[in-house]
């Protein structure tokens, strides 16, 4: 990638029409590199406007992600984290995997502005788009092995739950295991990949995509019922300062996690649950699905249900979960 698409971007921040020359002139480049750049920034997916005698422009204004301003934001909690800030990779977790690989640190946080193959559970991909919302990693290690975090997802959507409401968010529900909805809506979701031994210590590289002000067009074409949080709150909603928030509600959840695991948090999840003893559909590893009633969830996470031969129990290995209108 060029190395002054992103510069240019950034210039362009505030929504302005600025001229080719003016670009040219800024940076100390030809009118053609500026061309070139802005060519190479739409097939990354950012749109931008060019329009003959006032120049190019992006459709709104961008707050691109600062360390400083979330750092600031943080407070007394920003020495939890060490913020690592992107402006375009593959994957946030796809990265921090491989820095877990390599010893990274406890509260290493990879955010990306923008990822070309952003992931979701059972492979699907995640939409983001140049400040449409948040999309990064958090790396945080455990004494227990990975048969103790079968509840983590759980403890994050409540994180986030806890995040979305201090920011103005109403309506907010958990659907089993790792999604964030409004009003049924996709809002935000987790992936959790772990690393280490079943006995400890491990590691969890904790992913999270979060829509903030997702464009009509790309709701449009993302195949399921979705929301932004800017169309929730009726407000713009600063990114670095929801950032902030994210992290410090996360930090509280994953530490009381750590030392009592999921208990203690699970009556706040089923107050938030979308399908608390609603009929729901159980898809299940080789195709197949079940209609089934949900009654809750166990002190560790799993889904409990009722398929029609009395209570059973489900991981988030096994199955995933749709409502049943």
């Amino acid at each position: 990638m060029p190395s002054n698409v992103f510069p240019i971007l950034r210039l362009l921040a505030d929504g302005r029409f600025r001229s080719g020359e003016a670009l040219a002139r800024h940076f100390g480049v030809t009118r053609a590199t500026v061309w070139n750049a802005v060519q190479q920034a739409e097939e990354l997916g950012v749109q931008i406007y060019s329009v003959r005698g006032k120049g190019y422009r992006l459709p709104q204004p961008v707050d691109f992600l600062d360390r400083d301003r979330i750092a600031a934001a943080l407070g007394a909690s920003a020495g939890l984290f060490t913020l690592e800030l992107h402006d375009c990779i593959e994957s946030t977790n796809t990265l921090l995997m491989r820095h877990a690989a390599e010893d990274a640190a406890h509260g290493t946080c990879v955010a990306a502005e923008l990822q070309q193959a952003g992931r979701g559970r059972r492979g699907r991909t995640w939409f983001s788009g140049l400040g449409s919302g948040l999309t990064f990693s958090l790396l945080w290690r455990f004494g227990q092995g990975a048969g103790a975090l079968s509840g983590l997802s759980l403890a994050v959507g409540v994180g986030l739950s806890r995040a979305l409401r201090e920011a103005g968010a109403e309506d907010i529900v958990l659907k089993w295991p790792n999604d964030v909805l409004h009003r049924h809506r996709k809002l935000a979701g987790i992936l959790i990949e772990l690393q280490g031994e079943m006995l400890g210590p491990s590691v969890a590289v904790i992913g999270i995509g979060l829509n903030i002000r997702v464009p009509d067009e790309a709701i449009a074409t993302i195949g399921q019922p979705v929301i932004d949080l800017d169309r929730i709150t009726r407000k713009p909603v600063e990114r670095n300062q929801l950032m902030a928030t994210v992290l410090r509600h996360l930090a509280d959840v994953l530490g009381e996690f750590e030392r009592e695991g999921f208990a203690p948090l699970r009556d706040e999840w089923l107050s938030q649950h979308a399908y608390h003893n609603q009929p729901v559909r159980l898809l299940l590893p080789d195709g197949s699905s079940m209609d089934a009633t949900v009654l809750g969830v166990a002190d560790d996470g799993t889904l409990l249900a009722d398929a029609g031969h009395g209570l059973q129990r489900f991981s988030s290995a096994e199955i995933s979960l749709r409502g049943v209108a």
